[in-house]
């Protein structure tokens, strides 16, 4: 990450459609050069924070500040948006289009013109200028609409959902931008339901539920606040071995190895006095929690789904 002290900040904020709480008191921060995740089931509220930052949507409390300031239009139109609902226009040419829009942000025509053709070359799309949308593949149309979020040289970059569908060359083009583009100093939050995907390249992820935010931090600081969990082969063990160890809840068996996890408190080092008592002992280590598995840790397993929509 970059040192530029600017920061995007979601402070407090909350929003209600009469009994239906979409948001409550949500709090968390983008910092200027980062990759932040933003994870949480559908219907949890990653879609209205992101359209009341974008002032889509009024917030009926908190703020939303870029560099210390309350964003008004002028800033607004320093943020790039790619929304969940793809909104470009099927049948206007590729570079037409993304010159306009470029317009839209303030523009000069000959900028937003140089701007679009350098983003059409760096999406392989430059020989397709002359192209309606409604021509390309999805995965084009994807880079397109990523490229009308990147034509303006936006500070702050927000994204709905950017890599749905995608293949995997798609895909690659895509996240590389992502991190060129923190690593010149722009702040860039995005949803995603690829968490493997989320913990590979974001240097920060946020996980929100029931429209709140149930833990932030990197994915270190994240496992960090987890229970302990150890993966143990012990080959001469009978079954069961470690069934009655004080402390100790086996969640995995794979073949000899079992996957324990240690309640506060409990002495990893009892645990491994009793598995050398079976015979030797081949692996004994720390395992570290995907970020899947702290997400499931952070909004309790046993919940049951919520209905599959974006609010």
């Amino acid at each position: 990450m970059s040192d530029d002290p600017r920061v995007l900040e979601i402070d407090g904020i909350s929003k209600r459609y009469g009994d239906l709480v979409a948001l409550e008191n949500l709090t968390f921060d983008v910092r200027a050069g980062e990759l932040f995740g933003f994870v949480g089931r559908n219907g949890a509220g990653k879609t209205t924070t992101m359209r009341v930052v974008l002032g889509v949507l009024n917030a009926d409390a908190g703020d939303v500040r870029w560099d210390g300031k309350p964003l008004d239009f002028a800033t607004r139109r320093r943020i790039g948006y790619m929304p969940e609902e793809r909104g470009l226009y099927p049948k206007m040419r590729l570079l037409e289009q993304l010159v306009y829009l470029g317009e839209l942000h303030g523009m000069a025509g000959a900028d937003a013109r140089r701007a679009a053709t350098g983003w059409l070359e760096r999406f392989g799309l430059a020989d397709r200028r002359d192209d309606e949308l409604q021509a390309l593949s999805h995965g084009n149309q994807q880079r397109m609409q990523l490229a009308a979020a990147l034509v303006c040289a936006p500070e702050v970059l927000v994204l709905d959902e950017p890599f749905s569908g995608l293949d995997p060359v798609a895909l690659d083009v895509m996240t590389g931008v992502l991190r060129e583009r923190a690593d010149a100093g722009v702040a860039v939050v995005f949803s995603s339901h690829e968490l493997d995907l989320v913990e590979r390249i974001c240097d920060r992820v946020g996980i929100i539920d029931q429209h709140r935010m149930a833990a932030s931090g990197t994915v270190a600081e994240l496992r960090s606040g987890g229970p302990v969990r150890l993966w143990v082969d012990a080959p001469a063990a009978p079954s069961g071995w470690a069934d009655d160890l004080r402390g100790v809840t086996v969640v995995r068996t794979a073949g000899s190895r079992v996957l324990l996890e240690l309640d506060p408190g409990a002495d990893d080092q009892a645990v491994l006095d009793a598995a050398r008592q079976t015979g030797p002992v081949r692996e004994f280590r720390r395992a570290e929690a995907t970020l899947a598995e702290l997400f499931r840790d952070a909004i309790g397993e046993s919940r049951p789904p919520e209905e599959e929509r974006s609010v």
